[in-house]
């Protein structure tokens, strides 16, 4: 069985077992985490999607928070004597999606 869950702004493709990086999500290491927002859910070839995953969800428990990979930005105008230079990580947490239940 498998599943499309969109948290964070983004959509995941998950299975029970597979763990995932999403944006940060409230609680600590172990804590029980519950996707309402389900989009598709395809059980054993038999696809489900629209009104008939309304009532579906996704459960995870959290595995670790950390911060993700340093994005640099880098502004430059040739001949003006303007750099900007500038890094950020964002907050992620990693999520082991344990069971999806229709």
């Amino acid at each position: 069985m498998e599943a499309v869950i969109a948290t964070g702004g983004k959509q995941y493709r998950v299975t029970p077992g597979a763990v995932i990086a999403v944006e940060k999500v409230a609680g600590d290491k172990g804590a029980a985490v519950e996707f309402r927002s389900v989009l598709f859910v395809n059980r054993e070839g038999e696809v489900l999607s629209g009104d008939q995953v309304a009532k579906a969800r996704v459960a995870g428990e959290v595995v670790a928070q950390g911060r993700g990979r340093k994005v640099e930005v880098v502004k430059f105008k040739r001949r003006k004597n303007y750099r900007r230079h500038r890094g950020h990580r964002q907050a992620v947490t990693n999520v082991r999606i344990t069971k999806i239940e229709v």
